[in-house]
């Protein structure tokens, strides 16, 4: 039986202002990224997120960014190494620390946004951030997008690595995401993406913005919580696959 992880950032919202269903999400998803406070997100919203994510058994990873609540961690940055090395350490200790409280743990990192694109293919930052994952828990295990260096730098560097393919976004034919200014970046009709993800856990293989068929292999999956249609997207996603049957399981427990 096929098996796949499927993944939403949760804990963004920050004092009155939310963001996502994040209650909705936990019931269908089996990874959850929780803010860190750098891109978006407060401990006490956050220490909620990760209680419910314990109580419904859903796996924690720390969604580390760069320091941009304002752009919510999607404007470029080029942070020197000491500074993205200390970030790193900073967000993942202090979620381990909400984690702990709340009866869960951290298992795992995704970095969010213009962090994650980033060091998908800039070595420096990414041998940054891989530097302060290990320096807090080489255990930990980094998720990144299927198909780009950093996957392999990591690996090299002794990490664990899982990879990501994204529900609800156009890929280019070399695997990259479509930039969100384009016209057809997002997908916005849940069975159409729950299809393409079908497709993706059975055959490794999405169709690009202009058609072609592409490879892409993927333990897990991302569902992202601040679209309109999230929980709509998510909950097809899961009753598409399940009928099909794909088997739903945190990465972090596909050893078991």
């Amino acid at each position: 039986m096929a098996a796949i992880d499927l993944n939403s950032d949760l804990g963004e919202s920050f004092g009155p202002w939310p963001m996502g269903d994040d209650a909705a999400m936990l019931a269908t998803v089996t990874s959850a990224n929780i803010a860190c406070g750098f891109h978006a997100g407060d401990p006490a919203g956050i220490l909620t997120v990760l209680k419910e994510a314990a109580l419904r058994g859903v796996a924690v990873g720390a969604h580390i960014g760069y320091r941009d609540l304002v752009g919510f961690g999607r404007r470029n940055m080029d942070p020197s190494s000491a500074e993205l090395v200390g970030d790193t350490v900073y967000q993942i200790g202090a979620l381990q620390g909400l984690a702990k409280a709340a009866g869960t743990k951290v298992r795992y990192v995704k970095p969010h946004g213009a962090l994650y694109n980033t060091i998908a293919h800039d070595a420096r930052q990414a041998a940054d951030v891989i530097e302060g994952i290990k320096a807090v828990d080489p255990d930990l295990v980094l998720m990144a997008l299927a198909g780009a260096p950093i996957v392999e730098q990591a690996r090299k560097a002794g990490l664990t690595v899982v990879c990501e393919a994204f529900a609800d976004r156009a890929y280019n034919i070399d695997g990259s995401l479509v930039s969100r200014r384009l016209d057809g970046s997002v997908i916005h009709d849940p069975q159409a993406v729950a299809e393409r993800m079908l497709r993706m856990v059975n055959e490794s293989r999405v169709v690009a913005i202009d058609g072609t068929v592409i490879a892409l292999d993927a333990q897990s999956i991302c569902i992202h919580g601040d679209t309109p249609a999230a929980i709509s997207i998510a909950r097809t996603l899961r009753q598409t696959l399940e009928a099909r049957g794909v088997e739903l399981k945190s990465f972090v427990d596909m050893s078991s």
